[in-house]
């Protein structure tokens, strides 16, 4: 087994996360300009032109959101609209099978976890190391060794 990394870490989808919130902010940018430019528009028109850009910033920033954080008590996975805290004992297995658009946590309840914060869509390398890293983890502390 590999030595695991020092915790606390936390896993997400860096590039992804850096587009997203880049189009979200130069989408919101020419919106914006393009109200204030246009001079037939009313000001309710302007203020609604400028309220898109804001919702569409805001939704990029929410699809921008999942992270999985690893630290000595446990894990916290912070899906689109959802956290859930969990002990390492919980987590019995990390799977990202070929095709997965994520990684998901088999629980100890027979459940199953989705974990957006590891997904290969841009970085493919990635999310393979990272999973193999929190599977290490979990085989490191879901033992109750320390």
């Amino acid at each position: 087994m590999t030595q695991p990394p020092a915790l606390p870490v936390t896993f997400r989808p860096l590039r992804t996360r850096i587009v997203l919130l880049g189009v979200g902010l130069a989408v919101f940018a020419v919106i914006t300009v393009v109200a204030l430019v246009l001079g037939t528009l009313s000001p309710g028109e302007r203020i609604s032109f400028i309220f898109t850009g804001l919702l569409f910033l805001g939704v990029l920033a929410l699809l921008s959101r999942p992270r999985v954080d690893a630290g000595t008590e446990g894990v916290t996975v912070v899906n689109l609209t959802s956290r859930r805290r969990l002990e390492w004992a919980e987590i019995v297995g990390v799977n990202l099978r070929a095709g997965d658009p994520w990684v998901f946590l088999d629980l100890a309840d027979g459940t199953s976890l989705p974990a957006l914060g590891i997904q290969p869509g841009i970085g493919k390398a990635q999310a393979i190391a990272d999973a193999r890293t929190l599977r290490t983890l979990v085989e490191r502390y879901g033992t109750g060794q320390s």
